[in-house]
């Protein structure tokens, strides 16, 4: 597997990078991972892997190889350009070793998935690139200066990974038609849905509310995760505003929190915290009354954000400020779980938000709506299942179980989900058809 982010991430693309490569070593294959340093979200290297040129490392079975990388502070076009070739060059140059017998890259890397193309063409073997973020739509949408001229760029990278691919897997419907473009064969792309990689809170929720300071009575409105460009965060900062009865919390870090917080300077309602640990993550969740999840209006085809999964597991209401059109609002109405609102709307946020707190038995029967969607289509089971299928078919061992580009979606589906159940009892050393192999 080649992936940029990897364990020990907690958020975006390395917690389901590492279930993945985990969950095959389990089943006895050779599990190898060409990853980078950790930096996400903070757009930091860990302090534990300062200065590290490369690195060598056993986790849980998977043998991890780190490569040394640029990590820009800030986004614009040209220092993520530096940050993709400071990744391309050095895994070019020290590749995993042995021949693999299939190649799986993550990507939003663009490097990664150009690498795992590489890799896959040296050995003769099938690259399966799996789709998390376009970003040639993402540099056009982002509003990531310099944008415009890095779309082509991303796109020309995007399509030299994925046309050779044996199969194409992504996550959301809403991208088939990004990578189709890109000069895909529709036959040849499979929907495989990241799956909830947290556990269900388990804490009192009044005693989580006293520890982080949250007043009963005072309603919280919390976004949790990357705080980027094109989550468009400043929407929260006017809701603050608006609002001096409600606590708005951002919790996470990303290259844009130093901005928010000068823009939020003087506002006692709005509160900026660390992403919180594995062990308390849903707990915090849980314990505020709405959960916010937010995009640009630009943003549309190219990003589904991966903590829409830990949302729906907290069993709170959803408010998306996104655009209607996109894959987000698509997932939002298709859990039940949320209400959507017009994206940069900081007073039509603001009128959702007090519609939820002002009803609370309507705020908790939309919030239950979330763990059943995530028990029906979002289980970790089901996720990894559709990936065993998705690499037997491109290695000849199996018909595809994933579920292909136009038929019904995988994360919704009756028959992935009826595959899912029949191998669930497996799902963890599935081998049968993949035992020994080396990924």
């Amino acid at each position: 597997m080649v992936s940029t982010n990897y364990a020990p991430e907690l958020t975006g693309i390395g917690p389901y990078a590492t279930q993945l490569a985990e969950h095959w070593a389990a089943s006895g294959a050779r599990t190898q991972v060409l990853t980078g340093m950790p930096h996400y979200p903070a757009w930091r290297v860990d302090d534990h892997y300062r200065g590290v040129w490369r690195r060598e490392e056993s986790r849980e079975g998977v043998r991890v190889h780190r490569r040394r990388h640029y990590v820009p502070p800030r986004q614009t076009a040209l220092r993520r350009a530096a940050f993709e070739a400071s990744v391309l060059v050095h895994g070019i140059l020290a590749p995993p070793p042995g021949r693999p017998d299939a190649v799986v890259s993550q990507m939003p890397s663009l490097a990664g998935g150009v690498i795992g193309a590489r890799l896959a063409r040296r050995h003769g073997v099938p690259h399966i690139p799996v789709v998390q973020d376009l970003m040639g739509a993402a540099a056009a949408q982002s509003g990531i200066r310099g944008g415009g001229r890095a779309a082509v760029v991303a796109a020309k990278a995007e399509r030299h990974a994925l046309r050779g691919a044996a199969l194409v897997g992504v996550i959301h419907e809403s991208f088939v038609e990004g990578v189709t473009a890109l000069g895909v064969d529709p036959g040849r792309i499979r929907v495989v849905p990241n799956w909830t990689h947290v556990q269900s809170p388990s804490a009192d929720r009044a005693a989580t509310r006293a520890r982080l300071g949250w007043a009963e009575g005072t309603p919280v409105l919390l976004h949790s995760g990357n705080m980027g460009l094109k989550q468009g965060l400043d929407v929260l900062v006017g809701m603050a505003r608006l609002a001096p009865d409600i606590r708005v919390v951002l919790m996470g870090d990303g290259n844009q929190r130093d901005g928010l917080r000068e823009r939020a300077a003087g506002l006692p309602n709005l509160d900026f915290l660390p992403p919180a640990g594995a062990d308390d993550f849903t707990d915090v969740l849980a314990a505020a009354d709405v959960l916010a999840v937010t995009q640009r209006a630009s943003v549309l085809d190219m990003s589904v954000p991966s903590k829409l999964t830990s949302y729906f597991v907290s069993g709170r209401p959803v408010v998306a400020s996104v655009a209607d059109a996109g894959g987000t609002a698509d997932e939002v109405r298709r859990s039940g779980a949320g209400v959507l609102v017009a994206p940069e709307d900081p007073a039509g946020l603001l009128a959702a938000v007090r519609r939820l707190v002002a009803d609370p038995a309507a705020a908790e029967s939309l919030g239950a709506h979330g763990p059943r969607y995530v028990a029906q289509h979002l289980s970790r089971e089901a996720g990894l299942a559709r990936f065993d299928a998705l690499l037997a078919e491109a290695l000849g061992d199996a018909p595809g179980g994933a579920t292909r580009a136009g038929d019904e979606r995988a994360g919704d589906t009756r028959a992935g989900d009826e595959r899912a159940g029949d191998t669930r009892t497996g799902a963890e050393h599935t081998g049968e058809s993949q035992g020994g192999a080396s990924r």
